[in-house]
């Protein structure tokens, strides 16, 4: 065969690979945001005249995985295979080069036009292979969501050094507080199987710029630092590593004991100092570039310095200690809270902030977004601004444990960019908490479903978690346009109804959950599900009751100097403004103060008015959604179109659960009547009372049946009589 026919028939074939999947692949959502289909002809031909050929002036795995994606985005995009050269030939030649880029770091890039061997060409440079692979995949993004390549001038860098996804899976392949099937670690087929799914996934991890993976659960199984285990963990490292990520994993404090064959776990002992060195040192044989570790120490139940009279300073210490000479970070959780009487709000402050200073220089603190555990809505954690000598860590939750689990449309950046901009004052005014942080970190909603996360609007959060990582300062319209365009369509008759259903999502969620900064209305084991007469546990601070301190006078808790004082945590502008009843947003006004049922807020309106206005609100904005997705049939391949449907159809009837159950207790407390307009709960309170789910989403078991929650309120098209 001569060599031109033999190119041509390459290009042929290359031309089905592209076309044939488009009309034969079901859209089943497996790839997330990473489409690459055909864009429309016009536009084709004037991106084509700016990706002619791509030259690539760097080696090493991850320029390889940068070039690889170059090759399989435009490729796609464009319809048409991209020639590979080793120079510059032509005009709309894309050039991808390490070259030095002065104030872009190690992970920053420049993409701009430019000129080489007379012609003009797109330049992604980079210090670094790593920022080569994220200027590849900005580029690709331009393309996805229509913006020009001529004349382009773009410099970006990180503003958050460690950006971390934190699976919760188990090593028998459970996931706490997953909802998405099982772990994507198969632990038993480790490390002699490597499946292609952990690739795509580590794709999709690079493209919104997350460069570490916690693989284990923070309530660690010891088995994890087990020769065995790590040797699966290697195997992983080795899939991640061209794509610029670092593995790392949740140990336990007792691993001494556990797996050591040690008496003792005491953080002083010198056995125990010597067993974590020679531990890390094993590792790094195995792992030259393990990133580290992350602890939860002294927290519902697990094992920690509290055990030995010692301080979280000196458990996390005698850690970093023996990652130090290898470079490792040790991720220290301040989510901290014994059974006791005080505000569990309060309990993370009062341990870590006396140790301000003290940790090693390669400790993170990492501390929640709020001061409790991920509700709908908290304040900031107060430890932010206020441990200056510190490094400090965000941590949010991408995955759904308080928030209905998987059903519906709940778009989450809202939710933390609202503590990314919270102002902490804390040294002056002015200092955001995004300005305080070294490191974000998300609890990961992905698991073995086709789709990643059991949802196709859930794949939002991650990718929105990603791009916050990389970006704080990115709005949440932003990052909504972005995953639209890339993930569902161009057309702007799809795209401006699914971005504003997105940004009105996190808003209706709080209010048809827990309004007006009510917190903690969960039923107790599962976090699924409406219970704020629930006070059955004997540790009050896990019961909703206590957190909502309800009775015939009023609701709130009052977290003032006349209640817990939890609001001189907060540096003294932020303080006085969340203990004045004048100056408090009524977002946090049942956080923070207990007022009565008749309390008129700065609206005129009465509390009680204002509660059901909030519930009857966001149940109305879930049903909105409902009927604009409807509308949006014609734009939708069928698959995604019905597999959202459903997912709106069950969230509608979990809102209108959570509004009438509330109601009905808070009624049943006050003895107000509804405000005019308003209906009545469908059921009797005692019938909300009753309801128990042991099948519930992520309780390790199969998610809910939608005509089970038939049952909990009144009739709706969905639900057969």
């Amino acid at each position: 065969m001569s060599d031109s026919l033999s190119k041509v028939r390459t290009a042929a074939a290359a031309m089905l690979l592209i076309a044939a999947p488009a009309a034969a692949r079901a859209e089943d959502g497996y790839r997330l945001w990473l489409r690459y289909d055909p864009i429309e002809a016009p536009l084709r031909q004037r991106y084509a005249a700016h990706a002619t050929e791509l030259v690539v002036h760097a080696s090493g795995p991850i320029a390889k995985a940068a070039q690889s994606e170059l090759e399989r985005g435009l490729s796609g995009l464009l319809a048409s295979p991209l020639p590979i050269c080793r120079e510059v030939d032509r005009d709309g030649a894309i050039v991808l080069e390490r070259a030095p880029t002065a104030n872009l770091g190690p992970e920053g890039f420049v993409i701009r036009t430019s000129r080489a061997n007379g012609h003009v060409v797109t330049r992604i440079s980079a210090n670094s292979d790593r920022g080569l692979l994220y200027g590849a995949f900005a580029l690709l993004r331009r393309i996805q969501t229509r913006q020009p390549l001529d004349r382009v001038a773009v410099r970006d860098r990180p503003a958050i050094s460690l950006r971390m996804l934190d699976h919760w899976d188990n090593l028998d392949r459970t996931v706490e507080r997953g909802y998405a099937g099982q772990s994507l670690w198969d632990w038993s087929s480790l490390p002699d199987r490597i499946g292609p799914r952990y690739a795509d996934y580590a794709r999709a991890d690079a493209s919104i710029g997350i460069n570490g993976v916690v693989l284990n659960n923070v309530g660690a199984d010891p088995r994890i630092l087990a020769p065995e285990y790590l040797r699966k963990v290697a195997a992983l490292a080795r899939v991640f590593r061209p794509y610029g990520i670092h593995v790392y994993v949740s140990v336990r404090f007792s691993s001494p004991i556990d797996v050591g064959g040690l008496k003792t776990a005491d953080p002083l002992d010198p056995a125990v100092r010597s067993w974590w060195r020679s531990k890390a040192d094993e590792i790094y044989r195995l792992i030259p570039d393990f990133g580290g570790i992350l602890v939860k120490a002294n927290s519902e139940g697990e094992p920690g310095p509290w055990d030995y009279h010692r301080s979280q300073v000196d458990g996390a210490n005698v850690m970093a200690a023996a990652l130090r000479p290898h470079h490792g970070t040790v991720f220290w959780r301040a989510f901290v809270y014994s059974n006791t009487k005080e505000d569990r709000a309060k309990q993370a402050f009062d341990e870590f902030r006396p140790l301000d200073g003290k940790f090693a220089s390669n400790v993170i603190v990492q501390a929640k977004n709020g001061p409790i555990d991920f509700q709908p809505r908290e304040p900031f954690s107060p430890l932010f601004g206020r441990m200056p000598r510190t490094r400090m860590g965000l941590e949010v939750q991408v995955t759904r444990e308080y928030l209905g689990g998987t059903d519906g449309i709940l778009f989450l950046a809202p939710m933390w960019t609202e503590v990314l901009n919270a102002d902490t004052c804390s040294p002056r005014c002015g200092t955001e908490v995004k300005s305080t942080i070294a490191s974000m970190a998300g609890v990961a909603n992905i698991g073995s479903d086709r789709d990643w996360t059991a949802s196709n609007f859930n794949q939002a959060n991650w990718y929105a978690f990603g791009r916050l990582a990389w970006d704080p300062s990115l709005t949440s319209r932003q990052i909504a346009d972005e995953w639209t365009r890339m993930t569902w369509s161009e057309d702007p008759r799809a795209v401006n109804p699914i971005v504003a259903m997105m940004l009105g999502s996190r808003e209706a969620v709080v209010d048809y959950m827990t309004p007006l900064g009510l917190a903690h209305q969960f039923q107790n084991d599962h976090h699924y599900g409406p219970a704020p007469w629930s006070c059955s546990f004997a540790q009050a601070n896990w019961n909703p009751c206590d957190y909502n301190k309800a009775d015939a006078r009023g609701i709130g808790f009052d977290r003032t100097r006349t209640g817990s004082d939890a609001v001189d945590q907060y540096a003294p502008p932020i303080a006085r403004a969340f203990a004045s009843l004048d100056l408090i947003p009524d977002t946090y006004l049942l956080w923070f103060q207990h007022v009565p049922w008749t309390y008129k807020l700065r609206s005129g309106q009465t509390l009680w008015a204002a509660l059901i206005d909030h519930y009857d609100r966001g149940v109305g904005e879930i049903e909105t959604n409902r009927r604009q997705w409807q509308m949006l049939r014609p734009f939708i391949d069928p698959q995604r179109f019905a597999a959202v449907s459903t997912d709106l159809n069950r969230q509608v009837l979990e809102a209108r659960w959570w509004r009438d159950a509330s109601i009905a207790y808070w009624q049943s407390l006050s003895k107000l009547p509804l405000p005019p307009g308003h209906i009545a709960p469908a059921h009797p309170l005692a019938w909300y009372q009753s309801i128990h789910f042991d099948t519930v989403p992520g309780f390790k078991v199969p998610r809910i049946d939608l005509r089970t929650l038939c049952m909990t309120g009144r009739k709706d098209p969905n639900c057969a009589d």
